[in-house]
């Protein structure tokens, strides 16, 4: 495949020239300006920049015994799919493409273009096409069959049937404001010093972690009301709808040079300046920090497919879909679901691994690539070697908390799968991992909008904000938003402990099980796979309390200075990352989305002080920041005073409220949504809970009601007999085999689901990854028996 995508490649510069001359010449633009036999050349220039570069890209390769750097786990953990790969390739391709010719060497006049100055829009549809773009930013071709209306596609794609790119994986962020680049189009705030901010230059986000955000271990203050799994829960959902990859490449596309070793501002890398002094700096004046890469046919001002008037900015990629739909747990695309399945079961299994157990329950199995990032025990030889988990997103094994709820869900769907077998031996594989994996689906959205959310935002901006359920609506786009991707959700930062507990069956510490801080869990499978299991680790989240947001102890120090630090080799700072990112990707400044939620803009230090109480700290914002409308969206809204019965102030609260909604009114399949569920099993799911799915998949025999409230053991514990769970057999199906039809032939290297449309017996035909189906993908059958010959899978 990827040789014909190279030949193509090669063959559409080498025919620009040619096809260049058929393509009308806007009279109003600069296209007329740039010399016809210089397009190929400059258009192949800027692609070979930056696939230069992304050859040359840091190889995930161990250092020494096995450490990797922080910067290597970084870019691990947001290391994407092939296809966001792709895509962000292409998109790469095609902004430095245009910004060759942007240069006066393919020009008539000597000029060098504005950055404002806009290409015609054949020109920039001939790029698109050339650098790979161009098939990203069409509508996917949407599939007409009774599976495709009963189960949601693995991309998101075609929820809506009239905005089919609506919430699917792979495609832009959407912009509630308009973005805010230094030059209009593209740099971020901050990249030219020169630049001031009502007549301020911006502070650099280290500065601000440093005399603002930064709090010691010893400082944190805990909740008094959450769990520390209410933080866990939080960050597993932000990673089932958001993932931000960076750039494809780790050095900068014109001069080939380092992003690490260098701090010069130049895509992909906008480094973060340090004082010499500063614990991170290593000797450098900057911390290397890499760009998201750019969507598809951003970063110019574009004249694309007839969008006259569109400024396009630079927008960032949604690397998974939108939707709460577990992909944590499935993938976001055909071919990261078909690495998870194990197709060799008839019962619609996920993979699990096969060197390890947990008291003979599943582990998830480890990512091919080997040798991973990893750390490894250091007790262990060197021919052991645990890598690091395969789960739906790349960022499971983050830390050990995190690893454990991926593995928790993994257990879920094979348990829910071996059930409907029992209940319905008549169902194929891909039937039984279709209907768990919808239930699963179902249970991440009641978990999430009935216990979570409330008690993040608060019942009146819950009411506000998102309301009662009626019904899907078409018109309401799903796709999730950069700003709260990017600044509103990463609101859960200043939750996480600096501490792990890990605690015996009596929720007590364990001495053979001892406390560990949060560096020492990094990218540490072996911490869980060795260190007990995921009991002792849940209890801990179970017992121990969340670190409560407070004003002036927002970040703990493992945040802050030990980031991915695995050993001694370094770290990073994730506040500073937070904040560098909202720049990176043109997030307008607090007072803005302040404006875009209706509430007070905040125009001098005494309004300032009015949303947030603690006066230290709105004294250290004015002398770093000077104007509060400066202030960065995300340190704005982590700062504001908690709403009432929340653990947000009145901007994020705004903004997590506005995106859920959309997420639940914009998704066709959500599971109250007519005809997704029968009663009887809508009924069955409000029933179940996180704490029944802890009993049901872990050795833990006493747990909470609500998971995320905090409780003492035992008087606020309840045996798991008593905590309530669904009925599977309102998922049972009496089968009658159709007497005119009889048994549909089965396909190898696919599968079938039974449907039934206008009272008639149909069944569709699928094919795993890497086949495609030749013949007719639906069955009907007739008085005559099925209308079509069953279809065969051909590899591809």
């Amino acid at each position: 495949m990827k040789i014909f995508i190279i030949l193509g490649f090669s063959a559409a510069i080498a025919f620009t020239a040619v096809f260049f001359s058929f393509l009308q010449i806007g009279k109003d633009t600069i296209f007329e300006q740039i010399e016809d036999n210089c397009i190929a050349k400059a258009i192949h220039k800027g692609s070979s920049l930056v696939d230069y570069a992304a050859r040359n890209e840091i190889k995930r390769t161990i250092q020494g015994r096995g450490i990797a750097t922080p910067t290597l786990l970084l870019a691990f953990s947001k290391f994407p799919e092939q296809e966001s790969r792709d895509i962000s390739q292409a998109a790469e391709r095609m902004e430095m493409s245009i910004q060759v010719l942007k240069q006066k060497v393919c020009q008539k006049r000597k000029r060098s273009l504005h950055p404002t100055d806009h290409l015609s829009a054949d020109l920039l549809t001939m790029i698109a096409n050339i650098s790979g773009c161009l098939p990203y930013m069409l509508p996917p071709k949407c599939p007409n069959n009774c599976l495709a209306n009963k189960y949601r596609l693995i991309t998101g794609a075609c929820n809506n049937r009239e905005h089919p790119r609506w919430g699917a994986s792979n495609t832009a962020l959407a912009r509630w404001l308009p973005a805010a680049y230094e030059d209009g189009l593209s740099q971020p705030r901050g990249w030219d010093p020169s630049v001031r901010y009502n007549g301020f230059q911006l502070p650099s986000v280290r500065e601000v972690t440093r005399k603002i955000i930064h709090a010691p271990n010893e400082a944190v203050t805990e909740d008094n009301l959450y769990s520390d799994i209410l933080m866990v829960w939080g960050q597993y959902i932000d990673h089932d709808i958001a993932f931000t990859p960076q750039s494809t490449s780790r050095t900068t596309f014109l001069s080939g040079m380092k992003c690490q070793m260098t701090c010069e501002k130049q895509n992909p890398c906008f480094p973060i300046k340090v004082t010499t002094n500063d614990t991170l700096s290593a000797g450098m004046d900057c911390l290397p920090f890499y760009r998201s890469s750019p969507a598809c046919g951003t970063g110019d001002h574009a004249v694309l497919f007839g969008n006259i008037s569109v400024l396009n900015t630079r927008q960032q990629i949604n690397g998974l879909t939108s939707f709460l739909d577990a992909s944590t747990v499935y993938g976001s695309t055909p071919a990261a679901e078909n690495k998870l399945r194990n197709l060799t079961s008839k019962e619609g299994l996920l993979r699990v691994n096969l060197k390890y157990y947990d008291n003979h329950r599943e582990y998830l199995p480890f990512t091919d690539q080997i040798p991973s990032p990893c750390a490894q025990d250091p007790s262990a030889s060197g021919a052991e070697r645990l890598e690091c988990f395969l789960a739906g997103d790349s960022r499971s094994s983050e830390v050990t908390s995190l690893a454990a709820m991926h593995t928790l869900w993994l257990r879920e769907h094979n348990r829910l799968a071996r059930a409907l077998r029992r209940i319905n031996g008549h169902w194929s594989a891909q039937t039984l991992y279709q209907e768990a994996r919808k239930i699963v689906g179902a249970l991440h959205q009641i978990i999430t909008l009935r216990d979570y959310i409330p008690k993040i935002i608060g019942p009146d901006a819950f009411n506000l904000y998102i309301g009662l359920y009626t019904g899907y609506d078409p018109t309401v786009n799903p796709t999730l938003s950069n700003v709260f991707a990017t600044a509103a959700f990463r609101f859960g930062h200043a939750t996480i402990q600096p501490i792990i507990k890990r605690l015996n069956a009596q929720y007590l510490d364990d001495p053979e099980l001892p406390n560990l801080h949060l560096h020492e869990v990094f990218f540490s499978p072996w911490r869980l796979i060795k260190g007990g299991g995921l009991d002792p680790l849940i209890r801990g989240l179970l017992a121990h309390p969340a670190k409560l947001q407070v004003q002036d102890q927002l970040l703990n120090e493992e945040l802050t200075e030990k980031l991915f630090v695995l050993y001694n080799n370094g770290s990073l700072d994730l506040s500073s990352l937070n904040l560098q990112r909202g720049r990176d990707h043109g997030l307008p400044g607090y007072n803005e989305w302040r404006e875009f939620c209706g509430l007070p803009k905040l125009e001098t230090h005494t309004d300032l002080n009015t949303v947030i109480t603690n006066h230290n700290v709105t004294e250290k914002i004015m002398e770093l920041y000077h104007n509060p409308n400066n202030i960065d969206v995300w340190l704005g809204g982590l700062l504001e005073d908690f709403l009432p019965g929340a653990r947000t102030g009145p901007l994020f609260a705004c903004i997590i409220g506005k995106q859920m909604k959309a997420l639940r009114d914009g998704d066709r399949f959500w599971w109250e949504n007519d005809n997704v569920f029968t009663e009887a099993q809508k009924n069955e799911l409000r029933k179940h809970s996180l704490s029944r799915v802890i009993c049901d998949n872990t050795g833990i025999s006493e747990v909470p009601t609500d998971v995320f409230q905090l409780g003492k053991f035992p008087q606020d514990f309840k045996h798991c007999n008593n905590i309530p769970g669904m009925n599977l057999e309102a998922w049972q199906e009496f089968y009658q085999e159709d007497e005119r039809c009889g048994t549909p032939k089965s396909v190898e290297n696919g599968d079938i689901v039974y449907c039934s449309e206008s009272g008639q017996s149909t069944v569709t035909y699928t094919c795993h990854y890497g086949f495609q189906l030749q013949g007719e993908e639906q069955l009907t059958c007739t008085s005559k028996g099925w209308n079509f010959e069953a279809p065969v899978c051909i590899g591809i």
